[in-house]
Protein backbone atom coordinates (compact mmCIF):
# COMPACT_ATOMS: atom_id res chain seq x y z
CA UNK A 1 0.00 0.00 0.00
CA UNK A 2 1.33 3.44 -0.93
CA UNK A 3 1.50 5.79 2.06
CA UNK A 4 -1.21 8.45 1.67
CA UNK A 5 1.28 11.33 1.74
CA UNK A 6 3.12 10.07 -1.34
CA UNK A 7 0.09 10.74 -3.54
CA UNK A 8 -0.94 13.88 -1.69
CA UNK A 9 -0.53 17.57 -2.40
CA UNK A 10 -0.14 19.74 0.71
CA UNK A 11 -1.22 23.33 1.20
CA UNK A 12 0.53 25.44 3.82
CA UNK A 13 -1.55 27.94 5.73
CA UNK A 14 0.06 30.82 7.61
CA UNK A 15 -2.98 31.44 9.82
CA UNK A 16 -2.18 35.02 10.80
CA UNK A 17 -2.41 36.06 7.15
CA UNK A 18 -5.01 33.65 5.72
CA UNK A 19 -8.51 34.89 6.64
CA UNK A 20 -9.83 37.02 9.50
CA UNK A 21 -13.43 36.37 10.59
CA UNK A 22 -13.64 38.19 13.93
CA UNK A 23 -12.52 41.62 12.73
CA UNK A 24 -9.28 42.02 14.70
CA UNK A 25 -7.06 42.16 11.59
CA UNK A 26 -5.50 38.76 12.36
CA UNK A 27 -6.37 35.55 10.53
CA UNK A 28 -8.02 32.85 12.63
CA UNK A 29 -9.13 29.21 12.73
CA UNK A 30 -12.67 30.06 11.67
CA UNK A 31 -11.14 31.76 8.63
CA UNK A 32 -9.56 28.43 7.69
CA UNK A 33 -12.87 26.65 8.29
CA UNK A 34 -14.66 29.19 6.09
CA UNK A 35 -12.22 28.51 3.25
CA UNK A 36 -12.31 24.70 3.39
CA UNK A 37 -14.62 24.59 0.31
CA UNK A 38 -12.04 26.70 -1.58
CA UNK A 39 -9.25 24.32 -0.58
CA UNK A 40 -11.38 21.31 -1.52
CA UNK A 41 -12.05 22.91 -4.91
CA UNK A 42 -8.32 23.41 -5.43
CA UNK A 43 -7.93 19.69 -4.79
CA UNK A 44 -5.36 19.56 -1.99
CA UNK A 45 -5.23 16.55 0.33
CA UNK A 46 -3.72 18.00 3.49
CA UNK A 47 -3.19 21.32 5.26
CA UNK A 48 0.05 22.17 7.02
CA UNK A 49 -0.91 24.86 9.52
CA UNK A 50 1.88 27.09 10.87
CA UNK A 51 1.97 27.39 14.70
CA UNK A 52 -1.26 28.46 16.38
CA UNK A 53 -0.26 27.76 19.99
CA UNK A 54 -0.13 30.36 22.76
CA UNK A 55 2.82 32.60 21.93
CA UNK A 56 4.13 36.14 22.54
CA UNK A 57 4.61 36.25 18.72
CA UNK A 58 8.22 37.40 18.84
CA UNK A 59 8.84 35.07 15.88
CA UNK A 60 5.26 34.86 14.63
CA UNK A 61 4.30 31.84 16.71
CA UNK A 62 7.54 29.88 16.34
CA UNK A 63 8.15 30.93 19.95
CA UNK A 64 5.69 28.61 21.73
CA UNK A 65 4.64 29.33 25.31
CA UNK A 66 2.11 26.47 25.63
CA UNK A 67 2.00 23.56 23.18
CA UNK A 68 -1.49 22.42 24.20
CA UNK A 69 -3.40 25.69 24.06
CA UNK A 70 -4.54 27.56 20.96
CA UNK A 71 -3.61 31.24 21.12
CA UNK A 72 -6.78 33.34 21.65
CA UNK A 73 -5.78 35.49 18.65
CA UNK A 74 -6.55 32.44 16.48
CA UNK A 75 -9.52 31.08 18.42
CA UNK A 76 -10.10 28.32 20.95
CA UNK A 77 -9.11 24.68 21.32
CA UNK A 78 -12.72 23.74 20.56
CA UNK A 79 -12.55 25.66 17.27
CA UNK A 80 -9.37 23.77 16.38
CA UNK A 81 -11.06 20.44 17.12
CA UNK A 82 -13.99 21.56 14.96
CA UNK A 83 -11.63 22.52 12.12
CA UNK A 84 -10.03 19.06 12.24
CA UNK A 85 -13.48 17.44 12.14
CA UNK A 86 -14.74 19.56 9.22
CA UNK A 87 -11.52 19.09 7.24
CA UNK A 88 -11.72 15.32 7.73
CA UNK A 89 -15.33 15.38 6.51
CA UNK A 90 -13.96 16.87 3.27
CA UNK A 91 -11.18 14.25 3.16
CA UNK A 92 -8.52 16.86 3.96
CA UNK A 93 -5.93 15.89 6.54
CA UNK A 94 -4.46 18.25 9.13
CA UNK A 95 -0.73 18.53 9.82
CA UNK A 96 0.33 20.75 12.69
CA UNK A 97 3.61 22.62 12.92
CA UNK A 98 5.64 22.28 16.08
CA UNK A 99 8.97 23.55 17.29
CA UNK A 100 11.08 20.86 18.90
CA UNK A 101 14.28 22.89 19.23
CA UNK A 102 13.16 25.81 21.41
CA UNK A 103 10.27 27.40 23.27
CA UNK A 104 9.33 30.95 24.15
CA UNK A 105 11.06 32.50 27.15
CA UNK A 106 7.48 32.99 28.43
CA UNK A 107 6.96 29.21 28.55
CA UNK A 108 6.40 28.01 32.13
CA UNK A 109 9.33 25.60 31.71
CA UNK A 110 11.77 28.46 31.07
CA UNK A 111 10.24 30.73 33.71
CA UNK A 112 10.93 27.99 36.25
CA UNK A 113 14.29 26.99 34.78
CA UNK A 114 15.76 30.47 35.16
CA UNK A 115 14.94 30.61 38.89
CA UNK A 116 17.72 28.28 40.03
CA UNK A 117 20.07 25.48 39.01
CA UNK A 118 18.40 22.88 41.25
CA UNK A 119 14.66 22.83 40.47
CA UNK A 120 12.67 20.33 38.38
CA UNK A 121 12.92 22.49 35.21
CA UNK A 122 16.47 23.75 35.74
CA UNK A 123 18.03 21.62 33.00
CA UNK A 124 15.15 21.81 30.52
CA UNK A 125 17.37 24.39 28.75
CA UNK A 126 21.09 24.80 28.05
CA UNK A 127 22.82 26.92 30.69
CA UNK A 128 26.54 27.69 30.83
CA UNK A 129 28.88 29.68 33.02
CA UNK A 130 30.48 32.83 31.61
CA UNK A 131 34.14 32.72 30.64
CA UNK A 132 36.56 34.18 33.18
CA UNK A 133 36.24 37.60 31.52
CA UNK A 134 32.45 37.44 31.72
CA UNK A 135 31.96 36.77 28.00
CA UNK A 136 29.78 34.11 26.35
CA UNK A 137 30.80 30.41 26.55
CA UNK A 138 31.76 30.33 22.85
CA UNK A 139 31.37 32.28 19.60
CA UNK A 140 28.26 30.53 18.25
CA UNK A 141 25.88 32.73 16.28
CA UNK A 142 22.13 33.22 16.29
CA UNK A 143 20.36 32.79 12.96
CA UNK A 144 18.77 36.16 13.67
CA UNK A 145 22.13 37.94 14.07
CA UNK A 146 24.71 38.29 16.86
CA UNK A 147 25.56 35.78 19.57
CA UNK A 148 23.58 32.60 20.29
CA UNK A 149 24.09 33.19 24.03
CA UNK A 150 22.26 35.61 26.33
CA UNK A 151 23.04 36.42 29.95
CA UNK A 152 20.27 35.79 32.47
CA UNK A 153 20.46 37.99 35.58
CA UNK A 154 18.26 35.82 37.76
CA UNK A 155 20.29 32.64 37.27
CA UNK A 156 23.64 34.38 36.67
CA UNK A 157 24.42 32.17 33.68
CA UNK A 158 24.24 32.26 29.90
CA UNK A 159 21.52 30.32 28.05
CA UNK A 160 21.69 29.14 24.43
CA UNK A 161 19.31 30.32 21.71
CA UNK A 162 19.85 29.47 18.04
CA UNK A 163 17.22 32.08 17.15
CA UNK A 164 15.93 35.12 19.07
CA UNK A 165 16.98 35.64 22.68
CA UNK A 166 13.28 35.11 23.50
CA UNK A 167 13.56 31.57 22.04
CA UNK A 168 15.76 29.54 24.43
CA UNK A 169 16.87 26.13 23.09
CA UNK A 170 15.54 23.05 24.85
CA UNK A 171 17.99 20.54 26.33
CA UNK A 172 17.20 17.29 24.52
CA UNK A 173 19.86 15.49 26.57
CA UNK A 174 17.28 15.58 29.39
CA UNK A 175 14.93 12.57 28.91
CA UNK A 176 12.11 14.43 30.69
CA UNK A 177 12.19 17.15 28.03
CA UNK A 178 11.80 14.52 25.35
CA UNK A 179 8.93 12.84 27.18
CA UNK A 180 7.13 16.18 27.56
CA UNK A 181 7.43 16.74 23.78
CA UNK A 182 6.18 13.23 22.94
CA UNK A 183 3.28 13.61 25.34
CA UNK A 184 2.27 16.86 23.63
CA UNK A 185 2.29 15.03 20.27
CA UNK A 186 0.06 12.27 21.69
CA UNK A 187 -2.33 14.94 23.01
CA UNK A 188 -2.86 16.35 19.50
CA UNK A 189 -3.07 12.88 17.95
CA UNK A 190 -5.97 12.19 20.31
CA UNK A 191 -7.68 15.27 18.86
CA UNK A 192 -7.35 13.91 15.31
CA UNK A 193 -4.18 15.52 13.97
CA UNK A 194 -2.71 13.44 11.12
CA UNK A 195 0.94 14.44 11.18
CA UNK A 196 3.67 16.93 11.93
CA UNK A 197 5.85 19.48 10.24
CA UNK A 198 8.83 19.88 12.56
CA UNK A 199 10.61 23.20 12.69
CA UNK A 200 14.45 23.01 12.62
CA UNK A 201 14.26 19.48 14.01
CA UNK A 202 17.86 18.72 13.01
CA UNK A 203 19.07 21.28 15.58
CA UNK A 204 17.83 19.39 18.64
CA UNK A 205 21.17 17.68 19.42
CA UNK A 206 24.09 19.93 20.43
CA UNK A 207 27.81 19.27 20.34
CA UNK A 208 28.41 19.13 24.10
CA UNK A 209 32.06 20.19 23.67
CA UNK A 210 30.74 23.58 22.46
CA UNK A 211 33.68 24.22 20.10
CA UNK A 212 34.12 27.69 18.62
CA UNK A 213 32.95 28.16 15.03
CA UNK A 214 35.63 28.95 12.41
CA UNK A 215 34.05 32.41 12.09
CA UNK A 216 32.48 34.20 15.05
CA UNK A 217 28.68 34.52 15.17
CA UNK A 218 28.11 32.14 12.26
CA UNK A 219 26.06 28.95 12.73
CA UNK A 220 28.46 26.55 11.03
CA UNK A 221 28.81 23.94 13.83
CA UNK A 222 25.25 24.08 15.01
CA UNK A 223 23.32 21.55 12.91
CA UNK A 224 23.05 17.75 12.95
CA UNK A 225 24.50 17.23 16.42
CA UNK A 226 25.90 13.86 17.56
CA UNK A 227 22.63 12.44 18.96
CA UNK A 228 20.25 13.90 16.34
CA UNK A 229 19.43 10.57 14.67
CA UNK A 230 19.04 8.83 18.01
CA UNK A 231 16.57 11.46 19.26
CA UNK A 232 14.52 11.48 16.04
CA UNK A 233 14.39 7.66 15.96
CA UNK A 234 13.19 7.67 19.57
CA UNK A 235 10.43 10.15 18.62
CA UNK A 236 9.47 7.85 15.75
CA UNK A 237 9.20 4.83 18.07
CA UNK A 238 7.36 6.73 20.80
CA UNK A 239 4.83 8.61 18.64
CA UNK A 240 5.14 8.57 14.85
CA UNK A 241 5.14 4.82 14.23
CA UNK A 242 2.60 3.60 16.83
CA UNK A 243 0.12 6.35 15.93
CA UNK A 244 0.78 6.31 12.14
CA UNK A 245 1.52 10.03 12.01
CA UNK A 246 3.29 11.42 8.91
CA UNK A 247 6.29 13.67 9.47
CA UNK A 248 8.22 16.23 7.49
CA UNK A 249 11.21 17.83 9.15
CA UNK A 250 12.99 21.08 8.41
CA UNK A 251 16.64 20.17 7.83
CA UNK A 252 18.71 23.25 6.92
CA UNK A 253 22.05 21.47 6.53
CA UNK A 254 20.92 18.30 4.72
CA UNK A 255 22.49 17.44 1.37
CA UNK A 256 21.18 14.95 -1.17
CA UNK A 257 24.00 12.54 -0.25
CA UNK A 258 23.10 12.29 3.45
CA UNK A 259 19.33 12.96 3.36
CA UNK A 260 18.54 9.23 3.28
CA UNK A 261 19.87 8.98 6.84
CA UNK A 262 16.78 10.95 7.91
CA UNK A 263 14.14 9.56 5.53
CA UNK A 264 15.06 5.95 4.69
CA UNK A 265 11.98 4.00 5.91
CA UNK A 266 14.24 1.25 7.26
CA UNK A 267 15.82 3.73 9.71
CA UNK A 268 12.41 4.77 11.11
CA UNK A 269 13.07 8.47 11.58
CA UNK A 270 11.11 10.92 9.36
CA UNK A 271 8.97 10.48 6.23
CA UNK A 272 10.30 13.58 4.42
CA UNK A 273 12.56 16.57 5.02
CA UNK A 274 12.67 20.08 3.61
CA UNK A 275 16.05 20.81 2.09
CA UNK A 276 17.37 24.39 1.92
CA UNK A 277 20.00 23.56 -0.67
CA UNK A 278 18.04 24.43 -3.81
CA UNK A 279 16.88 27.71 -2.28
CA UNK A 280 20.47 29.00 -2.10
CA UNK A 281 21.14 29.12 -5.85
CA UNK A 282 20.92 32.92 -5.83
CA UNK A 283 23.28 33.33 -2.87
CA UNK A 284 26.91 34.44 -3.10
CA UNK A 285 28.73 31.61 -1.34
CA UNK A 286 31.03 32.61 1.52
CA UNK A 287 30.02 36.28 1.48
CA UNK A 288 30.21 38.04 4.85
CA UNK A 289 26.60 39.22 4.43
CA UNK A 290 25.24 35.68 4.51
CA UNK A 291 21.86 35.14 2.92
CA UNK A 292 21.49 38.83 2.03
CA UNK A 293 24.36 38.67 -0.50
CA UNK A 294 22.55 37.81 -3.71
CA UNK A 295 23.36 37.03 -7.32
CA UNK A 296 21.20 35.98 -10.26
CA UNK A 297 19.56 32.58 -9.96
CA UNK A 298 21.78 29.90 -11.50
CA UNK A 299 19.46 27.57 -13.45
CA UNK A 300 22.07 24.82 -14.11
CA UNK A 301 22.80 24.86 -10.36
CA UNK A 302 19.08 24.58 -9.52
CA UNK A 303 18.71 21.67 -11.96
CA UNK A 304 21.78 19.95 -10.53
CA UNK A 305 20.56 20.17 -6.95
CA UNK A 306 16.95 19.13 -7.61
CA UNK A 307 18.19 16.26 -9.79
CA UNK A 308 20.68 15.10 -7.16
CA UNK A 309 17.82 14.83 -4.63
CA UNK A 310 15.71 12.91 -7.17
CA UNK A 311 18.54 10.44 -7.82
CA UNK A 312 19.93 10.05 -4.31
CA UNK A 313 16.57 9.45 -2.62
CA UNK A 314 15.15 7.09 -5.24
CA UNK A 315 14.42 3.82 -3.44
CA UNK A 316 15.90 5.23 -0.21
CA UNK A 317 13.38 7.86 0.84
CA UNK A 318 10.90 10.44 -0.37
CA UNK A 319 11.23 14.07 -1.47
CA UNK A 320 9.29 17.05 -0.10
CA UNK A 321 8.95 19.53 -2.97
CA UNK A 322 8.60 23.29 -2.53
CA UNK A 323 9.63 26.70 -3.81
CA UNK A 324 7.60 28.86 -1.38
CA UNK A 325 6.68 28.75 2.29
CA UNK A 326 6.37 31.09 5.29
CA UNK A 327 10.20 31.44 5.31
CA UNK A 328 10.64 31.87 1.54
CA UNK A 329 9.77 34.80 -0.68
CA UNK A 330 7.49 34.50 -3.71
CA UNK A 331 9.44 32.50 -6.26
CA UNK A 332 8.14 34.39 -9.30
CA UNK A 333 9.42 37.67 -7.81
CA UNK A 334 12.69 36.15 -6.67
CA UNK A 335 13.69 34.10 -9.72
CA UNK A 336 11.25 35.13 -12.44
CA UNK A 337 9.53 38.17 -13.89
CA UNK A 338 6.40 38.84 -11.85
CA UNK A 339 5.33 41.86 -13.89
CA UNK A 340 5.55 40.94 -17.56
CA UNK A 341 5.22 37.16 -17.28
CA UNK A 342 3.41 36.56 -13.98
CA UNK A 343 1.04 33.83 -15.26
CA UNK A 344 3.73 32.13 -17.30
CA UNK A 345 6.28 32.27 -14.47
CA UNK A 346 3.88 30.97 -11.84
CA UNK A 347 2.77 28.06 -14.00
CA UNK A 348 6.30 27.25 -15.22
CA UNK A 349 7.71 26.97 -11.69
CA UNK A 350 4.67 24.90 -10.70
CA UNK A 351 5.12 22.56 -13.67
CA UNK A 352 8.79 21.94 -12.82
CA UNK A 353 8.00 21.24 -9.18
CA UNK A 354 4.87 19.10 -9.54
CA UNK A 355 6.46 16.96 -12.26
CA UNK A 356 9.14 15.72 -9.85
CA UNK A 357 8.98 12.60 -7.69
CA UNK A 358 7.95 13.60 -4.20
CA UNK A 359 5.16 15.38 -2.37
CA UNK A 360 4.44 18.96 -3.53
CA UNK A 361 3.78 21.69 -0.97
CA UNK A 362 1.86 24.79 -2.10
CA UNK A 363 2.07 27.94 0.03
CA UNK A 364 -1.06 30.08 0.38
CA UNK A 365 -1.29 32.54 -2.50
CA UNK A 366 1.16 30.62 -4.66
CA UNK A 367 -1.85 29.14 -6.47
CA UNK A 368 -2.92 32.61 -7.69
CA UNK A 369 0.58 33.99 -8.36
CA UNK A 370 0.89 36.36 -5.40
CA UNK A 371 4.09 38.43 -5.59
CA UNK A 372 6.63 39.98 -3.25
CA UNK A 373 5.68 43.35 -1.76
CA UNK A 374 8.18 46.14 -2.26
CA UNK A 375 7.72 48.02 1.01
CA UNK A 376 9.97 50.54 2.70
CA UNK A 377 12.27 49.07 5.33
CA UNK A 378 10.26 50.49 8.23
CA UNK A 379 7.11 48.70 7.04
CA UNK A 380 8.46 45.17 7.55
CA UNK A 381 7.69 43.14 10.68
CA UNK A 382 10.07 40.17 10.65
CA UNK A 383 12.45 39.77 13.60
CA UNK A 384 15.03 38.06 11.36
CA UNK A 385 15.03 41.02 8.98
CA UNK A 386 15.35 43.55 11.81
CA UNK A 387 18.09 41.60 13.59
CA UNK A 388 20.08 41.16 10.40
CA UNK A 389 19.70 44.83 9.44
CA UNK A 390 21.08 45.81 12.82
CA UNK A 391 23.95 43.31 12.49
CA UNK A 392 25.08 43.81 8.86
CA UNK A 393 24.15 47.45 8.21
CA UNK A 394 24.43 49.21 11.57
CA UNK A 395 27.05 47.18 13.48
CA UNK A 396 29.30 45.47 10.92
CA UNK A 397 28.70 48.11 8.22
CA UNK A 398 29.29 45.45 5.52
CA UNK A 399 26.10 46.44 3.63
CA UNK A 400 24.48 49.74 2.75
CA UNK A 401 20.83 50.29 3.66
CA UNK A 402 19.87 50.42 -0.03
CA UNK A 403 21.64 47.12 -0.82
CA UNK A 404 20.00 45.48 2.17
CA UNK A 405 16.57 46.76 1.09
CA UNK A 406 17.14 45.43 -2.45
CA UNK A 407 17.85 42.00 -0.94
CA UNK A 408 14.78 42.31 1.31
CA UNK A 409 12.61 42.91 -1.78
CA UNK A 410 13.92 39.62 -3.19
CA UNK A 411 14.15 37.20 -0.26
CA UNK A 412 12.67 38.54 3.00
CA UNK A 413 10.38 36.09 4.80
CA UNK A 414 7.82 38.89 5.11
CA UNK A 415 7.20 38.69 1.36
CA UNK A 416 5.28 35.47 1.99
CA UNK A 417 3.43 36.81 5.01
CA UNK A 418 1.38 39.64 3.54
CA UNK A 419 -2.36 38.90 3.92
CA UNK A 420 -3.99 36.51 1.46
CA UNK A 421 -5.62 38.34 -1.43
CA UNK A 422 -9.20 37.06 -1.76
CA UNK A 423 -10.91 39.81 -3.75
CA UNK A 424 -10.86 43.51 -4.70
CA UNK A 425 -12.68 44.77 -1.59
CA UNK A 426 -10.83 46.74 1.08
CA UNK A 427 -7.93 44.87 2.70
CA UNK A 428 -8.18 42.33 -0.16
CA UNK A 429 -11.14 40.60 1.47
CA UNK A 430 -8.80 39.32 4.19
CA UNK A 431 -10.37 41.38 6.98
CA UNK A 432 -12.92 44.11 7.70
CA UNK A 433 -10.25 45.89 9.75
CA UNK A 434 -6.70 47.12 9.11
CA UNK A 435 -4.65 43.90 9.03
CA UNK A 436 -1.74 43.11 11.38
CA UNK A 437 0.59 43.44 8.37
CA UNK A 438 0.20 45.58 5.27
CA UNK A 439 -1.61 44.09 2.27
CA UNK A 440 0.36 44.03 -0.97
CA UNK A 441 -0.95 47.06 -2.93
CA UNK A 442 -1.38 44.93 -6.07
CA UNK A 443 -4.37 43.07 -4.55
CA UNK A 444 -6.77 44.89 -6.90
CA UNK A 445 -5.30 42.96 -9.84
CA UNK A 446 -4.07 39.82 -8.08
CA UNK A 447 -6.69 38.04 -6.00
CA UNK A 448 -8.59 34.76 -5.89
CA UNK A 449 -11.81 36.13 -7.38
CA UNK A 450 -10.04 37.77 -10.33
CA UNK A 451 -7.82 34.77 -10.98
CA UNK A 452 -10.66 32.27 -11.04
CA UNK A 453 -12.46 34.37 -13.69
CA UNK A 454 -9.35 34.96 -15.78
CA UNK A 455 -8.68 33.28 -19.13
CA UNK A 456 -5.21 32.67 -17.72
CA UNK A 457 -6.10 31.29 -14.30
CA UNK A 458 -3.14 30.11 -12.22
CA UNK A 459 -5.63 28.48 -9.80
CA UNK A 460 -7.10 26.35 -12.59
CA UNK A 461 -3.61 25.36 -13.72
CA UNK A 462 -2.83 24.17 -10.17
CA UNK A 463 -6.10 22.23 -10.16
CA UNK A 464 -4.97 20.39 -13.29
CA UNK A 465 -1.52 19.67 -11.83
CA UNK A 466 -3.09 18.25 -8.67
CA UNK A 467 -5.49 16.09 -10.72
CA UNK A 468 -2.51 14.73 -12.68
CA UNK A 469 -0.75 13.84 -9.44
CA UNK A 470 -3.87 12.00 -8.24
CA UNK A 471 -4.51 10.09 -11.46
CA UNK A 472 -1.10 9.37 -13.01
CA UNK A 473 1.08 6.76 -11.29
CA UNK A 474 4.06 7.83 -13.42
CA UNK A 475 4.37 11.00 -11.30
CA UNK A 476 4.57 8.92 -8.13
CA UNK A 477 6.66 5.96 -9.29
CA UNK A 478 8.31 6.90 -12.59
CA UNK A 479 12.08 7.20 -13.00
CA UNK A 480 13.69 10.63 -13.39
CA UNK A 481 16.34 11.76 -15.85
CA UNK A 482 17.58 15.32 -16.33
CA UNK A 483 18.29 16.39 -19.92
CA UNK A 484 20.56 19.24 -21.06
CA UNK A 485 21.97 19.93 -17.56
CA UNK A 486 24.14 22.86 -18.65
CA UNK A 487 21.44 24.72 -20.61
CA UNK A 488 20.97 28.13 -18.98
CA UNK A 489 17.38 28.59 -20.17
CA UNK A 490 15.68 25.20 -20.54
CA UNK A 491 14.67 22.90 -17.69
CA UNK A 492 13.76 19.55 -19.28
CA UNK A 493 13.53 16.17 -17.61
CA UNK A 494 12.07 12.78 -18.41
CA UNK A 495 9.79 10.57 -16.31
CA UNK A 496 9.34 6.93 -17.38
CA UNK A 497 7.16 4.10 -16.09
CA UNK A 498 6.55 0.86 -17.99
CA UNK A 499 5.66 1.95 -21.54
CA UNK A 500 4.92 5.57 -20.57
CA UNK A 501 7.43 8.24 -21.53
CA UNK A 502 6.77 11.78 -20.27
CA UNK A 503 8.80 14.95 -20.69
CA UNK A 504 8.52 17.96 -18.40
CA UNK A 505 9.62 21.02 -20.38
CA UNK A 506 10.02 24.64 -19.26
CA UNK A 507 11.69 27.68 -20.77
CA UNK A 508 12.89 29.54 -17.66
CA UNK A 509 14.05 32.61 -19.59
CA UNK A 510 12.57 35.76 -21.10
CA UNK A 511 13.80 34.84 -24.58
CA UNK A 512 12.19 32.56 -27.16
CA UNK A 513 14.02 29.21 -27.17
CA UNK A 514 14.24 26.41 -29.71
CA UNK A 515 13.09 22.97 -28.58
CA UNK A 516 15.88 20.38 -28.78
CA UNK A 517 15.72 18.63 -32.15
CA UNK A 518 15.16 15.12 -30.78
CA UNK A 519 11.94 16.34 -29.15
CA UNK A 520 10.26 18.41 -31.83
CA UNK A 521 10.03 15.62 -34.38
CA UNK A 522 7.94 13.45 -32.05
CA UNK A 523 4.19 12.80 -31.80
CA UNK A 524 2.92 14.35 -28.59
CA UNK A 525 -0.01 14.08 -26.20
CA UNK A 526 -0.03 17.16 -23.95
CA UNK A 527 -0.96 16.45 -20.35
CA UNK A 528 -0.83 20.10 -19.27
CA UNK A 529 0.43 23.32 -20.89
CA UNK A 530 0.52 27.00 -20.03
CA UNK A 531 0.33 28.11 -23.68
CA UNK A 532 -3.06 27.25 -25.15
CA UNK A 533 -1.81 27.99 -28.66
CA UNK A 534 0.57 25.03 -28.60
CA UNK A 535 -0.67 22.08 -30.67
CA UNK A 536 2.57 20.22 -31.34
CA UNK A 537 6.32 20.20 -30.70
CA UNK A 538 7.26 22.16 -33.81
CA UNK A 539 6.85 25.66 -32.35
CA UNK A 540 9.60 27.48 -30.48
CA UNK A 541 9.19 27.90 -26.72
CA UNK A 542 7.85 31.28 -25.63
CA UNK A 543 9.23 33.00 -22.49
CA UNK A 544 8.38 30.90 -19.41
CA UNK A 545 6.38 28.46 -21.50
CA UNK A 546 5.98 25.07 -19.83
CA UNK A 547 4.22 21.79 -20.49
CA UNK A 548 4.17 18.10 -19.64
CA UNK A 549 3.93 15.88 -22.69
CA UNK A 550 3.70 12.16 -23.37
CA UNK A 551 5.56 11.04 -26.47
CA UNK A 552 3.35 8.56 -28.27
CA UNK A 553 5.46 7.11 -31.09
Amino acid sequence: MTEWWKQAVFYQIYPKSFKDTDGDGIGDLNGIREKLPYLKELGVDALWISPIYVSPQVDNGYDVADYRQIDPMFGTNEEMYQLIKEAHAKEIKIVMDFVANHTSDKCLWFQESRKSSDNFFSDFYIWKEAKSDGSAPNNWGSSFGGSAWSWDESRQQYYLHYYAKEQPDLNWENPTVREYIYDMMRFWKAKGVDGWRMDVVTSISKNLDYPDNPRAFTTENQQNGPRMHEFIHEMNQEVLKPFEMMSVGESPAAKSTDAHLLVDPKREELDMIFTFEHMHVDRKKGDVNGRWALKSMDLPDLKRILSAWQKELRGKGWNALYFENHDRARVISRWGNDERYRYECATAFATILHGLQGTPFIFQGEEIGMTNARFDLEEYEDIELRGNFEFYVEQQKTMSKSDFLAAVHKISRDNARTPMQWDQSSHAGFSQMTPWFKVNPNYQEINVAADQESQKSIFHFYQQLIQLRHSETILIEGTYDLLYPEDGALFIYQRKLDQKNWYVVANMSEEIQKLPKELFEQQADFKIKNNEERRDLLMDLLPYEAFIVELTN
